[in-house]
C-alpha cells in the first residue's frame, strides 16, 4: 500500500488537526503491518502484544515526532517509519510493564483493562519483553544512512532503553516512592523515564534523513525540553483531570506518594515550568524555517492538552 501524503505547510498556517490524523493513520498501518498476526503461533503472546499496542486512544505521539523531524530535516518520513514504529515497541513495552502490580499497578490504561487484567501477570511480562525485542528487529529493517548507519541506531535504541536512561528512570520513580524530592532528582526521573524515548524518536526521523551534526543536536535539544513538559503536563493532568478523561487512574501519583512536579514545585509552579520548556523547545528550532513548523505546532499542542 502505498503511504498517505501528508498535508504540507499552507499559505494560511499549519493544519495540525489534518496533519496529526494522517500521520497516525500511516503510523498505524504499519504497526498493523509489522506485528505478527494474533493468530500466529503462539497465539497468546501475539494477542497480548497486539492488544496493548492497538488498545485504542493512543495517540502515536513518538513517531509522529519522528516522522515530522524527518521532515523537518528533508526527509520524506517514509525511510523513518521502522524506527518510528520501533520507539513505539518500546513504549507500549514500558507501560505494559510500568501497569504490573509489582510496579505501578493499574488496572486501566487508554480506558481499557491493562495487559496483565486481560492476559495475567505473566503473560503480560512476557508481552512487553517481546515488544522491546521486536523494536531492536524494527531498527534492524532500517536501511542506515552515510551519517549513520544501522550498528549506531541500534546503539541509540538500546542506551535509550536499557538501565543508564529509560530503567535507570523507572528505578529512581520507585525508588522516590515516599520520600522528599528535590527538583533536580525530580529532572534526572522525568529526563530518563520519559524524555530520553522521546527524544530519540526525534533524533531517528533527523538521522532517517541523514541530516547534519548540527540540526540533529538542534533537535535533540528540543527533544529534551519537549518531553519534560509532557511529563509536567502529565503530572498536572493526574491531580485535575478524572479517570474517564485520562483513559487510565486518576491521583495514583498522589496515592502512591510519588514525586512529580506538582508536589515538588506547586500546581502553579508546575504550570510555569511547562511553559518554560515550552519555550525552550521553540527556541531549539530557531535555526528551523517552515520546515520546522510541525514540530512547533507539536510542542504547543502538548502544552495544551487536556487528557
Amino acid at each position: 500500500m502505498a503511504p498517505s501524503p501528508t498535508p504540507k505547510i499552507r499559505a494560511g498556517g499549519f493544519d495540525l488537526k489534518k496533519y496529526l490524523a494522517a500521520q497516525q493513520r500511516r503510523v498505524e498501518r504499519a504497526l498493523q503491518d509489522a506485528l505478527p498476526p494474533g493468530t500466529r503461533k503462539p497465539a497468546t503472546i501475539h494477542k497480548a502484544m497486539r492488544y496493548s499496542m492497538f488498545a485504542g486512544g493512543a495517540k502515536r505521539l513518538r513517531p509522529v515526532l519522528c516522522l515530522a523531524a524527518a521532515e523537518a530535516c528533508g526527509g520524506d518520513g517514509e525511510e523513518a517509519l521502522p524506527l518510528a514504529c520501533a520507539v513505539e515497541c518500546i513504549h507500549t513495552y514500558s507501560l505494559i510493564h510500568d501497569d504490573l502490580p509489582s510496579m505501578d499497578n493499574d488496572d486501566f490504561r487508554r480506558g481499557k483493562p491493562t495487559c496483565h487484567k486481560v492476559f495475567g501477570d505473566g503473560m503480560a511480562v512476557l508481552a512487553g519483553d517481546a515488544l522491546l525485542t521486536f523494536a531492536f528487529e524494527m531498527v534492524g529493517r532500517a536501511n542506515g544512512w552515510p551519517r549513520y548507519d544501522t550498528r549506531a541506531l541500534l546503539q541509540e535504541l538500546a542506551v535509550t532503553a536499557g538501565s543508564l536512561k529509560l530503567i535507570a528512570g523507572q528505578v529512581a520513580d520507585l525508588e522516590g516512592e515516599g520520600k522528599r524530592v528535590t527538583e533536580s532528582q525530580l529532572r534526572y526521573i522525568h529526563e530518563c523515564k520519559t524524555a530520553a524515548l522521546l527524544t530519540t524518536a526525534i533524533r531517528f526521523g533527523a538521522m532517517s534523513a541523514n541530516t547534519t551534526a548540527r540540526r540533529l543536536q538542534a533537535l535533540t535539544d528540543f527533544g529534551y525540553a519537549t518531553g519534560l513538559a509532557f511529563q509536567v503536563i502529565d503530572d498536572i493532568l493526574d491531580v485535575t483531570q478524572t479517570s474517564e478523561k485520562l483513559g487510565k487512574s486518576a491521583g495514583k501519583d498522589l496515592a502512591a506518594q510519588k514525586a512529580t512536579y506538582p508536589s515538588v514545585l506547586g500546581l502553579e509552579g508546575a504550570r510555569q515550568k511547562a511553559h518554560q520548556l515550552t519555550a525552550d523547545a521553540h527556541a531549539a528550532l530557531r535555526t528551523f524555517g517552515a520546515e520546522g513548523d510541525a514540530l512547533r505546532a507539536l510542542a504547543d499542542h502538548l502544552l495544551a492538552r487536556e487528557y
